[in-house]
């Protein structure tokens, strides 16, 4: 067999097995869209009912008055997007500082702040929880917002091991010009990590609107609680009724920003991927 021959077999393989791995991931999300313009009776249908007869989209009616939904989705993206357009602010300054300014302990005061990834949730709930319950902020968005807002871990860690890729002769060249280290990263590092930036800013806001720990443990109203509270309630009520089309279509519908989100910043996440392996 010529290389030529080997070359088209060995990608014909390929493709087979990352179609087959495509298809199981979507199947899922096809078969939730399915279900949520599905009558009840056709959910539990043998064989399944992938494309219904009819398209009901009565239930996309009665998500909104079976549940407070609409300020689910207020408060999901109230602390998403505050949480983070400035904790990403705050990562990006400080994973510049450690990655090109020069201070005392520095190396140090990494190696400290990736300790603390090492410490589970579960260990700070409870010390946490009295911490912000003494402090009048249980049942209020505020815990899951206040910590969120001084950066995050993993992404100062990504963003600072990114930054080193970048040499150091632009950096001096920028001070002698006489640059502030603000203009510094404004100005010459943050464009430079626009791609990265955007990488893990949709990986963080995943991450925040499908939290589920931090909101039950602070958010008793109904009218403060995240979406995906909302989206468990639902799931109580309506799956004893067998209500699953409602539940489906209420998952569809906390699905779509995630969605939106990823769909503008796919440019930059492949961006961020294809330059890291250039560099590495």
């Amino acid at each position: 067999m010529s290389y030529s021959q080997r070359r088209k077999v060995t990608n014909s393989i390929i493709f087979i097995v990352l179609s087959i791995g495509a298809i199981a991931m979507i199947a899922p999300l096809l078969w939730m869209l399915s279900t949520s313009l599905k009558e009840k009776q056709d959910v539990f249908a043998l064989p399944p009912v992938w494309i219904p007869e009819v398209f009901q989209f009565d239930k996309y009616k009665e998500i909104w008055e079976a549940g407070p939904l609409l300020s689910g989705i207020k408060n999901s993206l109230i602390v998403a997007l505050s949480v983070t357009v400035v904790g990403t602010f705050t990562s990006s300054l400080a994973a510049f500082a450690f990655a090109k300014l020069r201070f005392p302990h520095k190396n140090k005061l990494f190696l400290t702040l990736l300790a603390s990834m090492m410490i589970p949730y579960p260990t700070v709930m409870i010390p946490q929880f009295m911490m912000f319950s003494k402090l009048g902020w249980v049942d209020t968005l505020l815990p899951l917002i206040v910590p969120g807002l001084f950066g995050n871990v993993i992404m100062i860690f990504f963003l600072r091991q990114y930054l080193l890729s970048v040499p150091d002769a632009i950096i001096e060249a920028a001070k002698i010009d006489g640059s502030s280290y603000f203009r510094l990263y404004s100005s010459i590092t943050f464009p430079l990590i626009k791609p990265a930036v955007a990488a893990q800013l949709i990986l963080w806001f995943m991450g925040i609107w499908n939290d589920y720990l931090a909101p039950i443990i602070y958010l008793n109203s109904p009218e403060k609680q995240t979406l995906q509270l909302v989206i468990a309630n639902f799931n109580a009520t309506y799956a004893i009724q067998t209500d699953y089309p409602l539940i489906m279509a209420a998952s569809i519908v906390a699905l779509l920003p995630v969605l939106i989100i990823f769909l503008i910043f796919q440019k930059q996440i492949i961006e961020s991927v294809a330059i890291s392996g250039v560099k590495g």
